[in-house]
């Protein structure tokens, strides 16, 4: 179910279920970032049982009628480049298409046929050989700095360079480029430009914050500056991200700003949807706190709890007194101390209700033990 509200949906689902396939993400609320093929990516994500919050941190704004992308078509067509890096798929094909609009197309893919053409991923190498063109190498880890080594390798001083800009500048990269003697063309297809509704990814920072999602997907590295941007408070974000919140990149590119600030991140070996799903598939189940309490199975998974084989949704507030006993099995903590679990604002009554609901929803007895006076504990 993709939910954009992030409550809780009152299922159990049982044993046999939660051992299909479709069911490994039950439990779990995921975000995604995404602005272009968010769709394919929440339904890739939903299917296996997430929960989806779409928070798109950018869009893409084509800018075929811009002049900077028709001086840079020029300037390829005046002098021919010697070496072309295909940077993205829409990228390529969004430049064929604006040359088609200005009556180039043809000029254009004839240069582009004479030059040495970098396809830096499978996208962009399926978009080269859609238009008809032929891609003479891709690096293994589709990254900046493997494309830089095997140019410099291969010796490009005096050379020309058209580079397909990734919705923005990549001054390093260029300057690399250009130290080794090559003259760049940068050819910007397409800008970044803010979400038209920030709301939902202003709700995504707070729930990160608060670890009311259990995971986040990038699928570009401008996104992740995007939500640090909108984030009030940064140090939270990273902070979540490197303790609780599971960020899965679907490449080394992408990740790139999340490792400057020593964040964790899980990535595939080929930068594909199906791949980063599966990559999340493997990681956040163990990431599960299993416990044996009172006679009982119990593991946390997400925004939910799995007791003796079922999987039962439980509100935030329940869940996070869960959490909290969880941390320090067989301990007793007191209502003061659950305090801290629950939003600010609440008391201790509302520590109360929320054990009762946490009872209710777990539907074991003996899960939630009182302690007279003291507070409460899972006997494990």
């Amino acid at each position: 179910m993709i939910d954009r509200t992030g409550g809780p949906r009152r299922t159990v689902i049982t044993a046999a279920a939660l051992a299909e396939p479709a069911a490994s993400l039950s439990g779990y609320t995921i975000g995604v970032t995404a602005d272009r093929r968010r769709d394919e990516l929440a339904t890739l994500l939903e299917g296996r049982g997430a929960r989806v919050v779409l928070a798109p941190a950018l869009r893409i704004v084509p800018i075929a009628d811009d002049a900077e992308l028709r001086a840079a078509t020029r300037a390829c067509l005046d002098t021919p480049p010697d070496i072309v890096l295909v940077n993205t798929g829409i990228g390529m094909r969004g430049w064929l298409e604006a040359a088609e609009g200005w009556g180039l197309a043809e000029p254009l893919r004839a240069v582009l046929s004479r030059a040495y053409l970098v396809a830096r991923g499978p996208l962009a190498r399926a978009a080269v050989r859609s238009a008809g063109l032929h891609d003479q190498w891709s690096p293994e880890g589709e990254g900046y700095e493997e494309v830089v080594d095997h140019l410099t390798a291969r010796g490009i001083a005096g050379l020309t360079v058209a580079m397909q800009l990734h919705g923005e500048r990549q001054p390093e990269y260029t300057e690399a480029l250009e130290n080794a003697g090559a003259r760049v063309i940068e050819v910007p297809v397409y800008r970044w430009a803010p979400p038209i509704d920030a709301a939902p990814l202003q709700r995504l920072v707070d729930l990160i914050t608060a670890r009311l999602v259990d995971a986040v997907t990038f699928t570009a590295a401008p996104a992740v500056l995007a939500l640090l941007r909108a984030a009030p408070d940064v140090d939270a974000v990273l902070d979540a991200f490197r303790s609780d919140v599971l960020v899965a990149c679907v490449g080394p590119v992408t990740a790139a700003p999340l490792r400057r600030h020593d964040v964790p991140i899980v990535a595939p070996p080929r930068a594909r949807l199906s791949a980063l799903v599966r990559t999340i598939v493997d990681e956040l189940p163990q990431r599960a706190v299993s416990l044996e309490v009172a006679g009982h199975s119990l593991t946390l998974r997400g925004h939910a709890a799995v007791i003796d084989g079922e999987l039962r949704p439980l509100a935030p507030a329940p869940m996070a007194v869960l959490r909290t006993l969880a941390a320090a099995p067989g301990r007793v903590l007191s209502r003061a101390a659950l305090l801290h679990a629950l939003p600010r604002g609440a008391d201790e009554h509302a520590v109360e209700m929320a054990v009762a609901r946490l009872r209710a929803g777990l539907n074991a007895p003996g899960v939630i033990e009182t302690v007279v006076k003291r507070g409460y504990r899972l006997p494990v």
